[in-house]
């Protein structure tokens, strides 16, 4: 049976994780009663992003004790959720836990901080420094945390292991107007230009390595800044399949179906004849660094 997957469009409080934990066991528990098989929440949704002089107050190891009440309740349902993650060197990450059968399968650290316009997160965050596959009961899926999206490296080694599904999680706000001109017999509307462009983002994602796109955003304000929501969801041919939602708290449901995926990879084989060994020399020679030694496989031998 192909899973069935939630992803929740909530407004965090910022800095509270008492309300914040509250409000993800309450979704968790009606997702729960959904039948739904995995829950997937916005980046920082534990504790909320403006953080600034906060960041180290909210931070938590994977045994504090809101964690481990997600853990438990993950033994019922999959769940994603971001937060402050307090490492044992003691550097803190902008973290996302894949949570599963009572147990956490991996932690992704957001590698590509934000650090222009509006952001500082390099002020208050270490980065991370990997993109791991998450190894699930219901796929295998490459988590990426807003930003990380902005940046080929993390989709292009997600996209050669062969990833079922990405799975973004955003705090993205909103910014800007764009008008869209009608058509015939149909009215003007107008859209917040950054989610044009992170729907852009999202499609050329998927059309370049046939695979799903899931993305939740967070919405609500913040130090004056709002939100924009827009979770959505498309597939391995950027069909839209879920959303997008709006400015409001809400979720949408989708079934991550690996039929419509295979058919997809077959049509368009990108993966099949990706050469990555071609990227490899190029970055060796651009940057100085040396690629591990390894044959060139022969044609054909690069599974799809």
């Amino acid at each position: 049976m192909e899973p069935s997957i939630r992803l929740a469009q909530v407004e965090p409080t910022l800095g509270n994780l008492a309300a914040n934990l509250d409000l993800h066991l309450a979704q968790i528990g009606q997702a729960t009663h959904d039948g739904i098989d995995l829950i997937a929440f916005p980046e920082l949704s534990l504790t909320g992003y403006f953080l600034k002089d906060q960041t180290s107050d909210v931070a938590r190891d994977l045994d504090a004790p809101e964690l481990r009440s997600l853990i438990e309740a993950s033994r019922d349902i999959s769940i994603v959720v971001g937060f402050v993650e307090s490492a044992p060197d003691g550097r803190v990450y902008n973290a996302t836990a894949f949570l599963e059968d009572g147990r956490v399968l991996g932690v992704h650290r957001k590698v590509h901080l934000v650090t222009y316009g509006m952001f500082e997160e390099s002020r208050d965050f270490a980065a991370g420094e990997c993109f791991e596959p998450i190894e699930s009961k219901h796929g295998r899926f490459g988590l990426l945390t807003c930003e990380d999206v902005w940046h080929m490296d993390g989709a292009y080694l997600y996209f050669m292991a062969g990833v079922d599904a990405f799975l973004i999680s955003s705090a993205g706000p909103g910014r800007g107007v764009t008008r869209t001109e009608p058509e015939d017999g149909e009215d003007a509307a107008s859209e917040l230009s950054s989610n044009r462009t992170w729907r852009t983002i999202q499609d050329g994602l998927a059309l370049w390595t046939r695979t799903p796109v899931l993305y939740v955003n967070r919405v609500g304000w913040e130090d004056g800044i709002v939100f924009a929501g827009a979770t959505r969801a498309v597939d391995a041919d950027a069909n839209l399949v879920a959303g997008p939602l709006g400015l409001d708290p809400g979720h949408v449901d989708v079934t991550l179906g690996s039929t419509a995926t295979r058919r997809s990879r077959t049509r368009t084989p990108l993966r099949r004849d990706e050469k990555p060994w071609i990227l490899a020399r190029g970055l060796a020679a651009h940057t100085g660094l040396v690629p591990p030694s390894r044959s060139e496989p022969e044609s054909g031998t690069n599974p799809g």
